[in-house]
């Protein structure tokens, strides 16, 4: 969660480079994440707290999801990001959705909500049990509290495919010496457990790859790699040339058809949980 002293570096950022690859994101990451909250229960009528919304783009799936007796409020601590959130979603017909710049687990509300989900978000918290108490707190009795996280740990590929791994290496060493933790997704139920909550649901789905690269791994771990090669530079890391970025999603792909290779994205682990 970006814009808070107490949060570990937001080493991603919020410029026009990072919206438009997350919104790339999105089109990828979104059936897993759709799955994850429909496997959850998250249904039409629910008044849902979208955490960490970012551009929007869990905001507006979910509003899908809910339909229109629905009700989502994304929340953000960047400023930045909600104004992006907004400008989005004047070209939307969703009278329901609305954007709210704060701290989730801080701000009051008029009413509890169904549900509070999240995308992301967790592994940026320096204390994500605290943020997972917070959160329940606007929960209805019996409402629901679902997230999408992370497990960096099931990046492979086989046969090898060289610069994809190094790749996929030290971007996850950069995440973690900013801060936040690459293999929260695989904390997720005991995380819930030491915040005090039931043991919840689990579900793992990562993305894979192969052959003219269908999938578009290759130009999704570049884009990643363009937005955390100047942390990872200033953490010394990587050097620039050593990347070089400009060609790096080519050099994968070519390097996936000449080894008859199969690429295996991160790991996607949903957690949910009733309160």
């Amino acid at each position: 969660m970006p814009g808070s002293p107490k949060s570990a570096q937001y080493v991603l950022g919020h410029d026009d480079w990072e919206l438009e690859r997350l919104a790339t994101q999105a089109r990828l990451i979104d059936p897993i994440t759709r799955r994850t909250l429909l496997a959850a229960g998250v249904a039409p009528g629910m008044r849902v707290l979208d955490v960490g919304s970012g551009a929007g783009d869990i905001s507006f799936l979910v509003a899908e999801l809910v339909g229109g007796t629905g009700e989502v409020i994304g929340v953000d601590r960047s400023p930045i990001a909600i104004r992006a959130a907004n400008a989005r979603l004047e070209s939307r017909n969703l009278p329901n959705v609305s954007f709210v710049e704060g701290d989730p687990a801080q701000l009051k509300f008029e009413r509890s909500f169904d549900a509070v989900v999240g995308r992301y978000v967790l592994m940026f918290q320096p204390d994500p049990a605290a943020m997972l108490r917070g959160l329940a707190r606007h929960l209805r009795p019996g409402g629901l509290l679902a997230f999408h996280e992370i497990d960096w740990h099931g990046v492979r590929s086989y046969p090898a495919v060289p610069t994809h791994d190094r790749s996929c290496e030290w971007m996850m060493k950069t995440i973690a010496q900013s801060g936040a933790d690459p293999r929260l997704g695989a904390k997720l139920a005991t995380l819930m457990q030491s915040a005090g909550l039931p043991a919840p649901s689990l579900r793992l789905e990562s993305i894979a790859s192969a052959g003219p690269d269908h999938a578009g791994l290759a130009a999704y771990t570049a884009d990643l790699a363009r937005t955390l090669l100047p942390a990872a530079v200033r953490l010394g890391i990587v050097t620039a040339d050593e990347v070089d970025i400009d060609t790096l999603a080519e050099r994968i792909r070519k390097e996936m058809l000449a080894n008859t290779a199969t690429v295996i994205g991160r790991g996607e682990i949903g957690a949910w949980v009733r309160i």
